[in-house]
């Protein structure tokens, strides 16, 4: 008889806010590896934090066996990655910042902090050897890709003799090649290491071929059966939104004819070259599709035009018709930009009203330090009614799911009418529900006159409609 790994039977969760409908019954068997299924804000992270311990029951039980009261189960988000407190201080511009950087920890300064005997070394560099990680061990840790930040956060937790893994998001951010990479790496967890793993996904397409069952969560936070892998469809179902209708225009179309001009621009960190001698007009009105593998230097391209980059004073830059370094400020730059990406995401640590947040967009900071005026905070309400999230103004931001703070991101982005929408893999970590609204949204909001779009995505389905032109950056390898 198979024995249970992790055993969840007929729970009910005791904190307000957090219950499911209907009682919870999950079993982790020897041997199994898991896809928890389910859309944003449906509640895979509650799941995963009671299977974990860190929610009181009111009734049933919760027990471990074998592998997990052997070794412990951990749990990984991918959604967070630079902000951890051991890491050291990280703020939002850090990683542009070269000097800063040199002084961040390194990769091997963290794997030396958790090696407390020669069976962990061995094991250290057992785990470095086969996801990859020898030749990153002397880089800061805020320097390192997606994929590099996964590994690198994979092998932390093993080095605590975890033998379960709670993987939230495994694929978010990540191009198609480095996905590949990353099912390969889950699987010889799975296959040499003899790890266990549960995986929360919101989109049943993520759910890699060596998973062999699955449990959704369906609408009204209801936890179906666990069945076979095999019992997936295996096509995406179709998903149909209402067209959105968005908050009126604040500001008249853009003046200039060219939004962004780029000329032999390069980008240096160390002795690796980011962007090569790039030449690259965005006209105004136009909109870009962004690609390139990870590493290939999107995210530092966008920094250069978002004004987060400092070396972008060193180089040939034009934004909204003038040079930069010409005295104009970072704040009237900011002001004509809608941005969302992985690192802003990272950023919003502090618990304040989702609401006031949105409105925090009006002020291109990272919080809230300006008082928003009623006509404003009722836009931000306004903006976040057409994402969807309407009903989350006065939660807290740390309370949502991440699919729920993206969404929030999004609705910050819009809210200043901006003339350059700004969209780093907006759509990562989102349902297909979702995905389908947010695509309509931006198609709805550039077709206004003048706007303008740059926006980034590794899947080709999450390209909105509206896109006209492509850039496509690679790898300076």
């Amino acid at each position: 008889m198979q024995r249970s790994v992790i055993r969840l039977e007929s729970g009910v969760l005791s904190e307000k806010g957090r219950g499911f409908g209907g009682v919870l019954n999950f079993e982790l068997g020897e041997g199994e590896t898991v896809a928890v299924v389910g859309g944003n804000g449906v509640g895979k992270t509650t799941l995963a934090e009671t299977l974990l311990g860190r929610h009181a029951l009111c009734r049933g039980r919760l027990a471990y066996g074998g592998a997990a009261a052997e070794g412990g189960v951990r749990y990984i988000a991918f959604y967070e990655t630079y902000n951890r407190a051991e890491d050291g201080e990280y703020y939002y511009q850090q990683r542009w910042n070269s000097c800063d950087c040199e002084n961040a920890p390194r990769v091997e300064e963290l794997f030396a902090r958790m090696v407390a005997d020669e069976e962990q070394r061995a094991l250290c560099d057992e785990l470095c050897g086969l996801l990859g990680l020898e030749s990153l061990r002397s880089k800061p840790v805020v320097m390192l890709s997606s994929g590099e930040l996964r590994k690198f956060q994979i092998v932390r937790m093993l080095l605590t003799r975890a033998r379960v893994l709670v993987v939230d998001n495994p694929y978010i951010g990540l191009d198609v090649e480095a996905r590949r990479v990353m099912d390969d790496l889950l699987e010889r967890l799975v296959r040499q290491v003899g790890v266990q793993l549960v995986l929360l996904v919101a989109d049943e397409a993520d759910v890699p071929t060596f998973v062999t069952h699955v449990y959704r969560i369906e609408a009204g936070r209801r936890l179906g059966e666990k069945r076979p892998r095999e019992a997936l469809g295996g096509e995406r179902p179709s998903v149909s939104v209402p067209r959105p209708v968005l908050p009126a225009a604040e500001r008249p179309p853009v003046e200039c004819e060219e939004v962004v001009r780029l000329e032999g621009v390069t980008i240096r960190y160390g002795s690796r070259t980011i962007l090569r001698a790039l030449d690259w007009v965005l006209r105004a009105g136009e909109k870009w599709a962004l690609a390139g593998p990870n590493g290939s230097g999107k995210s530092t391209l966008l920094s250069l035009i978002s004004a987060d980059n400092p070396q972008a004073y060193a180089q040939d830059i034009t934004l909204f018709g003038r040079r930069r370094g010409t005295g104009e400020s970072i704040w009237a730059i900011k002001r004509r930009i809608g941005y969302v990406s992985a690192e802003m995401h990272r950023s919003f640590m502090r618990p304040i009203p989702t609401v006031n947040l949105v409105a925090s967009g009006y002020f291109d900071s990272l919080g809230l330090y300006e008082r928003p005026t009623e006509e404003q905070l009722a836009v931000a309400v306004a903006w976040m009614e057409v994402f969807g999230i309407g009903g989350l103004a006065r939660r807290p931001f740390l309370g949502l799911s991440s699919g729920e703070q993206r969404l929030a991101l999004l609705a910050r982005a819009f809210v200043k009418d901006p003339d350059l929408l700004i969209l780093d893999e907006p759509l990562s970590g989102l349902d297909a529900a979702n995905k389908a609204r947010v695509r309509g949204i931006i198609d709805a909001f550039c077709a206004r006159p003048g706007k303008s779009l740059i926006f980034v995505s590794h899947e080709e389905a999450d390209f909105p409609a509206c896109l006209t032109r492509r850039l496509v950056l690679r790898r300076n390898d």
